[in-house]
């Protein structure tokens, strides 16, 4: 069964000026994340899918669920899906113009429609997000720790160089001692920090806060992710967390007999990583060329040698749904594995850089205190 993806845009929903600009000074103010995150998309179709089997219908189970929401503002958008299809829409179409769901979501409720799983493909996709979630959980917990390690040596070495050295610089001028070199370039980093630092602290502030402002911009993204691949080790991490999700959606798609390339469009579509959009991008091209898959993914080193030889075998043996569903627990306990060994292996790393750059300081502030004991004396 294949759908045209490029009939969505013509069914969207018109709004005229007025309209929009109604809609737009109702509309919510979110500072503190987005509304209908990926946690509450786990909850809403793990828990639509348990009532569908239970034999509620589809509206009662979204009057439940929207009263189970805690923010008022997830509870209009379930609300808003029951009054479409009060109106006689189908719960794919009523969430399709809906901002926070994606055409992934649309393409696997559809399915779930005419092929009569609607219950299977929502606990599939509570499957999808949980997944996901437990992943970003592994990520953000990774590198929780090394990250307070880090700010916290950076904290001692700005303090070390804002008050500490300046008072040493100021003996050192009293004495008239000559500076080795370290020292001096000590000093110079202490005169820069105190002239500029203020400067430094609000571009770092104005850079968190202007983060999801920069994340909507091609240029930002393409530099910041390519940036994260370089990284060594974490690069690596960050790679097989996306695999992941990708293995995940290609199986959960294929399984519902949805096209190689309208799958490729929609994971695109769905995952938030440029270089692995970028390689979809390319992948699907070569697709309605006419190479198979496993060939388009051999073009990219984002794609390993395990994925391409199992994707090869899934296109030999009519198995694409399994084989991807076995290369996503792969790389998922791959996810598992290597978040543990990221925390493991930052922590003392970190502390060994902060070591060495408080000792360097120390040092540098030592040295011409010798030479003036030796005077001295």
């Amino acid at each position: 069964m294949a759908f045209q993806l490029e009939n969505i845009q013509k069914n969207k929903k018109v709004v005229s000026n007025k309209e929009g600009i109604e809609i737009l000074l109702k509309k919510e103010i979110n500072l503190f994340g987005s509304s209908f995150s990926n946690k509450v998309k786990e909850d809403f179709y793990t828990e639509m899918s348990v009532l569908l089997k239970a034999g509620v219908n589809i509206k009662e189970g979204l009057e439940l669920v929207a009263d189970s929401q805690n923010k008022k503002q997830n509870q209009e958008i379930v609300h808003s899906i029951s009054e479409s299809l009060v109106s006689g829409q189908s719960i794919s179409n009523a969430i399709k113009h809906q901002k926070p769901f994606t055409d992934y979501e649309f393409y696997s409720l559809k399915i779930g429609e005419e092929t009569g799983t609607l219950g299977r493909v929502m606990e599939q996709l509570g499957g999808f997000f949980a997944r996901k979630n437990e992943q970003r959980r592994n990520l953000i917990s990774a590198l929780t720790y090394p990250v307070i390690i880090l700010t916290t040596a950076v904290l001692v070495v700005v303090f070390m160089l804002q008050f500490v050295v300046p008072m040493f610089q100021d003996i050192f001028k009293q004495q008239n001692v000559e500076l080795p070199a370290i020292t001096e370039f000590i000093m110079d980093l202490s005169e820069i920090m105190k002239t500029y630092g203020w400067l430094l602290l609000v571009l770092i502030v104005a850079l968190l806060l202007s983060r999801t402002f920069l994340n909507k911009k091609l240029w930002f993204k393409k530099v910041k992710d390519s940036m994260v691949l370089r990284i060594p080790y974490l690069g690596n991490f960050v790679k097989t967390v996306y695999l992941s999700q990708f293995t995940q959606a290609v199986s959960l798609l294929t399984g519902s007999k949805v096209p190689v390339v309208n799958s490729i469009q929609l994971v695109k579509q769905m995952i938030d990583f440029y270089p692995l959009q970028t390689a979809l991008e390319a992948v699907e091209q070569e697709i309605l060329k006419g190479s198979s898959l496993s060939q388009s993914l051999r073009q990219h080193k984002l794609f390993d040698a395990k994925m391409i030889a199992l994707v090869k075998v899934a296109e030999e043996t009519n198995q694409t749904e399994f084989i991807f569903d076995r290369l996503n627990k792969q790389y998922s306990a791959q996810v598992q594995q290597q978040s543990k060994m990221l925390s493991t292996i930052m922590e003392p790393m970190i502390i060994l850089f902060v070591g060495v750059l408080v000792g360097v300081i120390l040092v540098a502030m030592y040295l011409p205190m010798f030479r003036l004991s030796s005077v001295i004396g």
